[in-house]
């Protein structure tokens, strides 16, 4: 077990003990959502969604694993744990988006039975978008990696019309 525990921390380069919450979080992550999504998906008894749920949770892992390693030539890290980190804040980002955009859209009285479903989900991605790059910088200062984010939020920016303003 020691030696496997050794393994993984050569293989992401981590080299304080602090950096092994990432992966933890991760990996628990991973297995949450393989759980979540077995518990829409059947009506099963619990012990049997767990058991169902634990299998989607390897799969989605075995998934953001194949991401990370698609990602690491494309990405610029110092050290490979960082690339879970990156995709943490993407996840907190999106969720948090969500979170943060229903309540704006219900405050300013838009819903899907006065705007109907299709106006309704444009309107709503839209201002998803809007609290997404927002919140993108707020998650990566609160975690750590914001000259990343920065230099990721310019170039989507810029790929809006918006590199204008970033340019002054």
């Amino acid at each position: 077990m020691k030696i496997r525990i050794k393994s993984f921390i050569s293989r992401w380069e981590i080299s304080q003990n602090w950096q092994l919450l990432y992966p933890v979080l991760g990996i628990a992550t991973s297995f949450f959502l393989g759980y979540r999504l077995c518990v829409k998906l059947f009506e099963f008894s619990l012990l049997l969604n767990m058991l169902i749920g634990f299998v989607f949770g390897i799969f989605i892992l075995k998934f953001f694993v194949f991401s990370i390693q698609k990602m690491e030539s494309k990405w610029i890290v110092n050290e490979r744990w960082e690339l879970i980190r990156i995709f943490i804040i993407f996840a907190i980002t999106g969720s948090s988006s969500v979170f943060v955009g229903r309540p704006i859209i219900k405050l300013i009285g838009i819903s899907s039975e006065n705007f109907g479903p299709i106006l309704y989900g444009i309107v709503f991605v839209f201002v998803s978008l809007i609290f997404y790059q927002i919140l993108l910088v707020f998650w990566s200062f609160v975690l750590g990696q914001f000259k990343f984010f920065w230099n990721f939020e310019k170039k989507i920016l810029r790929r809006f019309g918006l590199g204008r303003f970033l340019d002054k």
